[in-house]
């Protein structure tokens, strides 16, 4: 009741800083008392309230040490220092009773008054973001001529405003900075320096050189330090980068859940995630800190090839699209092909309409302009574009099968090869500095395609023949012309070009979703054949073992186990990540191997010194599971037999007839 009391009494007083002054008097005319006392005569912590006419600690001591009667100066230091309020004195003795404690009641209505001021603060500085969104909305009804005087001088008003509020908050922060170090005034310190849009640099220094202040500080005043303190950025930022790659990762890596798929989520979805919405909260509206990040990105992608990097990049940007922060979207030549793009995936189709707006993003990139391509290049490299980019392109070799249609007359399939082209090229181009598109080879399209197709039309062949009555002599000719060896095309073009190999995995796991174990065993003999290893790649492991994991009764068979294990998975296990998705594989369909094939897997799959620690331990949970299995424990049924009566029998002594 007292404390909603003095909350109208000292109406009045808000946003100015007296209100401030009565604050620190409220709560330093119990605090600084016992401070004092406590305090070396030679030393006493500064909190800058000398400077804003609150007497402090140094007030104290010099008034206790030079006083005759310390009880008396103590009493004459409450009663200038304390609330005045006349009507609250009378009160104060009944608080002594009840056994509250003078700095604790100070302290209440302290932290009352803070935040009825902060409120006030961000009242005043509401305006200014008001006023930012009314932009973002005038942008949209702009053309509206019905409304143009009226919001000009709407608008006119309320700069006058934003003006008349950002002066009354400067005024304030000067008076009130000194007491920044005080933390129980800080937050006031602190929410108007939130809503002041440009804040002096003489501010800044000082929340930059003090640890505790700067922890203390909001990210929107963050920002503006960041703007000329990239170090001190990229130390915020990194963590943020560095937690996001383990997240990725742990989802691939994943050998517990089966329902953790990394294609399975949709693109609104995955930035909907804290780590890319934090980075978007500490980028703001600031071109320099987006251009910062996209640097930080493009240096990491460098220097470790990693993949997810290209993700963050075209994720970071859609959740700025999705914010409507025009300063940004605006200015990022990417934003429209992103767009675009990230439609198609949403949506999983690449319409006439959306192929011609991202062939003319590619066409339209203009001469002293193709930096561009650097960036759209790491878009197009995002496993998720990739993935998107391919499966359609196999749709479409699919369709054109059905339809009789050859693939050098497909637009929309061109364009596919063209974009996965220049993703898969990304790290090449950003590294040389040569920021040229890749030529997609014409013999991709006229030699490589009809061969992979001609697997296709064996694999629909094979489908169809099942389906007929069974003959032994017809079935022994469609089996040795639909099933022998790929073309030699196909090999040979996967070791020379990206592209190839990338349809040619995703074929692969077109196979293994349709169950076609005769298309399976075919493509796998070659796969390993993958230009730069790239069947050996994490987002395509991770998808094909999560496909072989639903054909277990395949792996009975020796001659599966002795394509994929033999002639695959063992030629990739040099590399650290084969194993773990090899042990993922294992950790499901051990029941189904025999046990040669288990012991041969689990001696081959053995980690070493160069293993990380992870591949150890999903190594020995694997060894734990079959131990398990091997040597089940006694079940209750199996022991029943304990309970007979007979087992209190003695053993009886040997016949004499048998010695």
């Amino acid at each position: 009741m007292h404390c909603c009391l003095l909350i109208s009494y000292f109406g009045n007083l808000l946003l100015d800083v007296t209100f401030l002054v009565l604050l620190a008097n409220i709560y330093y005319s119990s605090y600084q008392l016992g401070a004092a006392k406590m305090a070396t005569p030679n030393k006493l912590p500064g909190t800058g309230l000398e400077d804003v006419g609150v007497p402090g600690q140094t007030f104290l001591r010099d008034a206790l040490t030079s006083c005759t009667d310390p009880l008396k100066a103590i009493e004459e230091f409450q009663l200038e220092n304390g609330i005045l309020l006349p009507s609250l004195r009378p009160m104060l003795p009944l608080l002594d009773l009840h056994g509250v404690r003078r700095l604790d009641f100070h302290t209440s209505v302290l932290e009352e008054l803070r935040d009825k001021l902060i409120d006030h603060i961000n009242t005043l500085g509401k305006v200014h973001h008001k006023e930012k969104d009314g932009h973002k909305d005038g942008h949209k009804d702009s053309h509206k001529e019905s409304h143009k005087e009226s919001h000009k001088e709407s608008s006119k008003d309320k700069e006058k405003e934003i003006k008349i509020n950002d002066k009354k908050l400067k005024e304030l922060l000067a008076k009130s900075f000194p007491v920044v170090k005080v933390k129980a005034l800080r937050p006031v310190i602190m929410g108007i320096l939130k809503n002041i849009p440009q804040i002096d640099d003489k501010y800044l220094k000082i929340l930059v050189r003090d640890r505790e202040l700067y922890n203390d500080t909001d990210t929107e005043v963050k920002r503006q330090i960041w703007q000329d303190n990239q170090s001190l950025f990229g130390d915020e930022v990194s963590p943020l980068l560095s937690q996001y790659i383990r997240e990725k990762e742990n989802i691939l890596y994943d050998h517990e859940t089966m329902g953790n798929l990394f294609f399975s989520s949709s693109p609104k979805l995955r930035r909907q995630g804290a780590l890319v919405q934090k980075l978007a909260h500490m980028v703001g509206t600031s071109v320099k800190l987006y251009d910062m990040v996209l640097q930080f990105l493009r240096t990491l992608f460098l220097r470790t090839k990693n993949i997810h990097y290209c993700t963050l990049r075209a994720e970071l940007l859609m959740t700025l699209h999705d914010d409507e922060v025009h300063p940004i979207i605006s200015v990022d030549p990417c934003h429209k092909f992103t767009w675009c793009l990230d439609a198609c995936i949403r949506e999983r189709n690449v319409d006439i309409k959306r192929s011609r707006e991202l062939q003319g993003f590619l066409d339209g990139v203009k001469k002293g302009t193709e930096q561009v391509l650097g960036d759209l290049s790491m878009t197009l490299c995002d496993p998720y574009a990739v993935n998107f980019l391919a499966t359609s392109a196999i749709k479409i070799l699919h369709h054109l099968i059905n339809m009789e249609g050859l693939p050098r007359d497909n637009t929309i399939l061109i364009l596919l090869l063209r974009m996965l082209a220049l993703g898969l090229g990304s790290w090449d181009i950003i590294n040389t500095q040569q920021f040229k598109e890749p030529k997609l080879d014409s013999q991709v399209v006229t030699k490589y395609l009809p061969a992979l197709m001609s697997l296709m039309v064996d694999d629909q062949v094979r489908a169809l023949h099942n389906k007929l009555p069974p003959d032994e002599r017809e079935s022994a000719i469609t089996t040795i012309e639909h099933s022998g060896p790929p073309p030699d095309a196909c090999e040979a073009y996967m070791r020379e070009s990206a592209v190839c190999s990338v349809l040619a995995m995703y074929y692969t796991l077109h196979a293994a979703k349709t169950k076609d174990r005769g298309a399976l065993l075919r493509i796998l003999t070659i796969l390993g054949s993958c230009k730069n290893g790239l069947a050996y790649s994490d987002p395509f492991l991770h998808a094909l073992v999560a496909l072989l994991i639903q054909l277990p009764d395949e792996f009975q068979g020796e001659d599966f186990s002795t394509v994929l294990f033999d002639e695959f998975f063992f030629a990739g296990l040099s590399r650290d990540n084969v194993t773990r998705h090899l042990l993922k594989l294992i950790w499901y369909i051990h029941p189904k191997l025999p046990e040669t094939r288990i012991h041969t897997l689990m001696k081959a799959l053995q980690p070493g010194a160069q293993h990380n620690e992870a591949v150890h331990k999903v190594y020995e949970a694997l060894q734990q599971k079959l131990h398990a299995q091997v040597d089940p424990a006694p079940s209750a049924r199996d022991m029943d037999y304990l309970d007979s009566p007979l087992m209190s029998v003695p053993m009886p002594s040997p016949s004499p007839y048998h010695m």
